[in-house]
């Protein structure tokens, strides 16, 4: 079996210049320009929340990314995505973007899907173990998980150019390097360099190992292959940042004690911050409420309603998060925004945008649609509707299904499914409704909103 891969090597191409001394203040350093350009305007857009380490470092994380300090070459910077679902959701999107705002400076980034981590399970922000994935499931669903992040890569490069030169999108599975690993060879070569109490000490740690259940050796041994997998990008790809959610910043921190303990070299990490619900949830697919970016699991309509219904106390903040527009853009919308509140311009804007990364010009010009035929009345948009957006309309609504016998009528059928009364407000359906019943099975979300459309075109 392959051992690990453990090289002190050195990546002198960031090592000529000495660091500066000091806590990192992005707002106040004006010094590296380079670092104002893309750190500090990040920061200023509440993207980048956290930075470690902040001090004593040879060099400091402003200066890796300013070309005068790093010799004009660009940065590789990671983030993980553990294919515990088939599918990423909202709550990824903003380390996603932390990693295209990179892309768009000229920097390499690399997305690496977990398809070894996640059989263990990451312990952060959990209040009780992960159900285990068996490894057939684990491996269908980082397949269909590299499929999403190359597609979304795409809809970034051909929808959002900036006219700048960008760096590359990688997309890796930390299963490539794990699965030639023997289990004794790892711990005897990577195991030593770890101290239990520093282990013991990270708050995720401590939360479970309070709590009623507990804590299993495969999530406490979590953070260790995570600072490997740090360690291994830094090693082959020259890999020196790490982004992440907010509760990542224990595993983040592993990551950089493990390389500077073998290396002598300085690696960094940024989180961004954790999407909520309105009562303060985390949204993912353990608390129930995620909103995810395969189109089988929510559609481009769904996705776009999602947010188009934010309130405006948090869709200037969203705006900034989710999108590429420029600040002065935004502040621009939200200034039309007090003068026309009913437009609801802002949450249009921030729907489109999003919709469009996640599932390109087709997948929001079908969101619109949608939303057209169900809350504008628009008979154009429901004649346009292709099968599948009829489907994924009103894939949640109740259903009716009949066997209908020889020259029924379309409006008999909708009075034997009760989707409208008897008497003069049946009267207005015409054959153009006939699109409803393609698969025999009768779908309405809100029938008396239909009626009303259909009464309103006097068919």
């Amino acid at each position: 079996m392959a051992a690990p891969m453990l090289r002190c090597t050195s990546w002198v191409r960031w090592c000529g210049t000495p660091g500066l001394s000091g806590v990192l203040l992005l707002g106040l350093r004006a010094a590296h320009s380079g670092a104002q350009g893309l750190l500090a305007a990040q920061k200023a857009r509440g993207l980048f929340k956290e930075f470690f380490p902040d001090r004593g470092t040879k060099i400091e994380l402003p200066e890796l990314f300013d070309r005068r300090t790093a010799g004009h070459l660009p940065q590789t910077i990671y983030c993980g995505f553990d294919p515990t679902a088939d599918s990423l959701h909202v709550g990824h999107l903003l380390t996603l973007l932390g990693l295209f705002h990179f892309q768009r400076a000229g920097h390499n980034v690399i997305a690496l899907v977990g398809g070894a981590t996640a059989r263990l399970g990451d312990p952060s922000g959990r209040t009780k173990e992960r159900e285990a994935l068996d490894a057939e499931r684990v491996q269908s669903n980082a397949r269909a998980l590299r499929r999403e992040l190359e597609t979304l890569a795409a809809h970034h490069q051909q929808l959002f150019t900036n006219g700048r030169t960008w760096g590359s999108f990688t997309v890796l599975d930390n299963s490539s390097w794990y699965q030639q690993q023997h289990l004794v060879d790892f711990l005897a070569a990577v195991g030593g360099h770890f101290r239990m109490g520093t282990l013991l000490s990270r708050q995720s740690v401590q939360t479970r190992l309070k709590s009623p259940e507990g804590m299993s050796l495969a999530e406490f041994l979590y953070q260790v292959l995570q600072a490997y997998d740090f360690y291994y990008l830094f090693q082959r790809y020259g890999c020196r940042v790490q982004l992440g959610g907010s509760d990542q910043l224990g595993n983040i921190m592993s990551g950089y004690e493990f390389i500077h303990k073998l290396t002598g070299e300085d690696v960094f990490g940024i989180t961004v911050p954790l999407i909520t619900s309105t009562t303060g949830a985390k949204l993912g697919k353990s608390a129930g409420n995620a909103v995810w970016l395969n189109r089988d699991k929510t559609s481009p309509f769904e996705l776009y309603q999602f947010f188009v219904r934010q309130q405006d106390d948090s869709v200037e903040r969203y705006l900034k998060l989710f999108t590429f527009l420029p600040l002065p853009e935004i502040d621009h919308i939200m200034q039309q925004h007090v003068k026309e509140p009913e437009k609801w311009g802002p949450q249009k804007r921030l729907a489109a945008e999003v919709t469009k990364l996640v599932h390109g010009q087709e997948g929001l010009d079908s969101a619109k649609r949608c939303t057209q035929a169900l809350y504008h009345s628009s008979i154009d948009a429901l004649e346009v509707m292709s099968d599948q957006e009829l489907k994924e309309l009103f894939k949640e609504a109740s259903f009716s299904e009949l066997v209908l016998d020889p020259g029924t009528s379309v409006l008999d059928t909708c009075r034997k499914a009760n989707a409208i009364p008897d008497g003069p407000r049946g009267q207005p359906f015409s054959q153009k409704t006939s699109h409803y019943f393609n698969y025999g099975i009768m779908k309405f979300r809100k029938p008396q909103q239909f009626l009303y459309m259909m009464e309103e075109r006097k068919m």
